[in-house]
């Protein structure tokens, strides 16, 4: 997709202004139904509820807008935009699965997606199944005749560890699966799963696509009878869809996308050659870095990596790396990515003291996202950090 191409989408695409007074940015319709003037009109209605205005539980025109460039943006038929991540990812499996079935999904998903698997769905009689998922062997030997689903998560949060997605999807197909694979890390302007074969992409537009860490939402794309399937299985007995004004948000962020993208990659590129001369750092993760195992696959189905870096940090006690954390001045320390401001998590955040192995390099990982920010503004918060580790 040419930048031409996605300047339109972003743009113009489904926004006839002359329908809202010339306005230049599209209107909020802030409405929980919409009237009829015969019984003809609404009985018609009734009869497609996804084509049809009834009720913004289902569908509303503000967040139509968005729907037609999120899935312009995936090169997708159609496209559903939910009110967060996780209900993206309940909404794609549990209208795809029933009782006796079976998933094979990454191990270590996003948290929300493997308290679906391990919580949630057990108590409808589905099972899943995890593997490393480098490997197309790994699901080949998984599949089971009752496989309904294969999820994907490319890459992943934390190592950024990588599935062949064309692979996994023709496997897929040859068994009559259905594929998933979260985009969050990448959005479609550096990954498109679908032109790769995936079923349905998902994603979190909280990050990203919102930019401002101010709305939580979720997308999904694919072809418009999936898409159909999903709102009439899923979306609309949950009620999970998104609310008018956070469509508005979204389309907002969208305008400025991709200089978003520029700016947080030019300042991550930097940063990731700066951490790897650090004596503190004994290890850097970054997709699209040489050193990175698993780098001529992200250079073959990614055209970009955006703001997330793991680093591995020297530290045999787990106060030093509370104490960088707590020390840094500009970088906050919270979950998520994709907005304007930089973020650290610490991998050991999720263990007590006692359970802490300064052996184990994972749990000296530290997850950054840089944002928005002055590549140095940042190098000076971390380097200030780092000294009061000693």
């Amino acid at each position: 997709m040419t930048p031409q191409e996605i300047s339109y989408i972003l743009n113009e695409l489904g926004e006839d202004r002359e329908d809202y007074f010339n306005a230049v940015a599209p209107p909020i319709i802030q409405t929980s139904n919409f009237a009829f003037r015969t019984v003809a009109e609404l009985r018609q209605a009734f009869e497609d509820e996804y084509k049809n205005l009834i009720y913004s539980k289902g569908m509303n025109p503000t967040v139509n807008i968005l729907r037609k460039k999120l899935a312009a943006l995936d090169n997708a038929e159609d496209c559903l935009v939910l009110n967060s991540g996780s209900s993206a990812i309940f909404a794609s499996v549990f209208a795809n699965v029933q009782s006796g079935d079976h998933i094979v999904s990454v191990n270590r998903p996003y948290s929300w997606a493997k308290r679906l698997f391990d919580e949630v769905l057990p108590r409808f009689g589905v099972a899943t199944t995890y593997v490393d998922g480098r490997e197309i062997e790994s699901f080949e030997r998984a599949i089971l005749p009752s496989t309904k689903i294969i999820y994907l998560e490319s890459p992943k949060r934390w190592d950024y560890a990588l599935q062949d997605l064309r692979a996994v999807a023709d496997l897929a197909k040859a068994e009559g699966i259905i594929t998933i694979c979260d985009n969050s890390y990448c959005t479609p302007l550096f990954q498109r799963p679908l032109d790769l074969g995936i079923d349905i992409s998902l994603q979190s537009a909280t990050k990203y696509i919102g930019g401002h860490s101010d709305v939580l939402a979720g997308v999904l794309t694919g072809t418009r009878s999936m898409m159909a399937h999903v709102f009439a299985n899923a979306m609309q007995n949950a009620g999970n869809g998104i609310s008018p004004f956070n469509a508005w948000l979204l389309l907002r962020g969208l305008r400025t996308l991709p200089a978003r993208l520029d700016r947080c990659t030019a300042t991550t590129r930097q940063l990731v050659d700066w951490l790897k001369g650090h004596p503190k750092v004994e290890q850097v993760i970054f997709p699209f870095d040489p050193s990175f195992s698993q780098y001529e696959l992200a250079q073959k189905q990614m055209s970009g990596a955006c703001g997330l870096v793991t680093i591995v940090v020297r530290a045999k006690k787990m106060e030093e790396i509370v104490t960088f954390c707590e020390s840094l001045r500009h970088i906050l320390m919270a979950v998520s990515w994709g907005g304007h401001e930089s973020l650290v998590i610490p991998r050991c955040a999720s263990l007590q003291p006692e359970a802490y192995d300064s052996a184990d390099p994972e749990h000296r990982m530290l997850r950054f996202y840089f944002g928005l920010e002055d590549a140095d503004y940042l190098k000076s918060d971390l380097d200030q950090a780092f000294m009061a580790m000693v």
